[in-house]
C-alpha cells in the first residue's frame, strides 16, 4: 500500500512505509538494519508522557507569538489558520520569521527544562551507545527543536553530512517527533537505499570544492551548494533514481505515521526530507534533530554550541 505525500515543489510522490523496529529487538539486528537500510525506526523508545510534556512546554513557550488557534490546548499544537503559515516557519524552513519575538522564542526553545531533561534520558543515551557499540557518547550541543505548521515550507531534500563536514568520525542522527505526526503531517521521509547516493553526491561536491578555502569547503552554503544547503525542494526528482544494480525498479520514498515516543536513527548520508504538512486537523509538527559521536572521536566541533540564527551551520 502506498500513500501520496508532497514536498515543497513538484508533484506528489507515492511513498511506501518505513520498517518499524521494536525496542527490544537485538542490537545486532538493529546494527544490521542501520547498515543495510540506512535507518532504524524504533517504536516507543521514549515514554509517550515524557514526549508530550516537551510538546506542551514547547507550545506554551510559543503561545505569545500567536501561532496557536485561540481556545485550543497548548499540547495539541493547532495552528491559528488566520495567520500566514509562511510567517511562522521553524528552523530550516527558509528565512527567519519576521518578528524579534519569534526569533527570541526560537532560540530559547532549546533551553527549556522538559526538553533538556529528555535529552539526558539515561535509557535513551544507553540505547545510542548500544546500537553503535560505543563506550561513551557525545551529544552535540547544537540540537534543533523546530516546528512545521500546515502550509509552511518543509525541510528540503538533503543528507546530514552536508552540514557536518568537519572531522573524520562518523556520527549518528536521532530524529525525534515531538508528538503524533501523520505521514502527511510533515514528518521525515527517507529515500530507500540512498546512503550510496548521498556518498556519491558528497564525493562530487568534494572534488568541485578543491579550489575553495577550508572554511568555504566545509560550508553547506558554499558556491557549489543549493540555497539553504539542500539538494532540492522537489522530492520527485529523487524518486526517479534507479537502483544501483541496474534493475528497472526505482528507489522510493518511505514514510510513517509517527507516534510520540518513536525515534528514527539514521546514517549521515541517507537522503531524506520532510513531507509537506497537510494535516487535516491543523496540527503543527514539532521534532528535534540530535547528533551523536563516540567520545574522543574526530567530531565536528563547530556544533558544540547552541543553535543561533545565522551561525553558518
Amino acid at each position: 500500500m502506498t500513500i501520496n505525500v508532497r514536498s515543497n515543489q513538484g508533484p506528489p510522490v507515492p511513498a511506501q512505509w518505513l520498517r518499524p523496529t521494536a525496542k527490544d529487538t537485538s542490537f545486532e539486528e538493529m546494527q544490521r538494519r542501520l547498515q543495510t537500510d540506512g535507518y532504524v525506526f524504533v517504536k516507543n523508545l521514549l515514554s509517550r508522557e515524557e514526549v508530550q510534556r516537551v510538546r506542551k512546554e514547547y507550545f506554551a513557550h510559543y503561545e505569545p507569538t500567536g501561532i496557536l488557534k485561540p481556545g485550543t490546548p497548548a499540547e495539541d499544537g493547532i495552528f491559528n489558520d488566520e495567520n500566514d503559515p509562511l510567517a511562522h516557519g521553524g528552523i530550516g524552513a527558509g528565512e527567519l520569521p519576521p518578528t524579534d519575538l519569534q526569533v527570541k522564542t526560537m532560540i530559547e526553545a532549546h533551553t527549556q527544562p522538559e526538553y533538556l531533561r529528555m535529552l539526558e534520558n539515561a535509557e535513551f543515551r544507553a540505547f545510542v551507545r548500544d546500537i553503535m557499540g560505543w563506550e561513551k557518547e557525545i551529544l552535540l550541543t547544537r540540537t534543533m527543536i523546530r516546528h512545521n505548521a500546515p502550509g509552511a515550507l518543509s525541510t528540503g531534500v538533503h543528507y546530514d553530512k552536508l552540514f557536518l563536514r568537519k572531522g573524520e568520525a562518523e556520527f549518528l542522527t536521532a530524529w525525534v517527533p515531538i508528538g503524533d505526526t501523520k505521514a502527511t503531517g510533515g514528518g521525515l521521509m527517507y529515500l530507500s537505499d540512498s546512503v550510496s547516493v548521498g556518498r556519491e553526491i558528497e564525493e562530487d561536491f568534494t572534488r568541485r570544492a578543491k579550489e575553495l578555502s577550508d572554511e568555504e569547503r566545509l560550508s553547506a552554503f558554499n558556491v557549489h551548494m543549493e540555497k539553504y544547503g539542500q539538494l532540492s525542494q522537489n522530492a520527485s526528482e529523487f524518486g526517479d533514481l534507479r537502483q544501483p544494480d541496474g534493475e528497472k525498479s526505482l528507489r522510493h520514498w518511505l514514510v510513517a505515521d509517527y507516534e510520540a515516543g518513536d525515534v528514527v536513527f539514521h546514517d549521515p548520508y541517507i537522503v531524506h526530507a520532510s513531507s509537506k504538512n497537510e494535516d487535516v486537523d491543523g496540527r503543527i509538527r514539532v521534532s528535534t534533530d540530535l547528533r551523536f559521536y563516540e567520545d574522543g572521536s574526530d567530531m565536528d566541533d563547530r556544533w558544540m554550541k547552541l543553535w543561533t540564527p545565522g551561525d553558518g551551520l
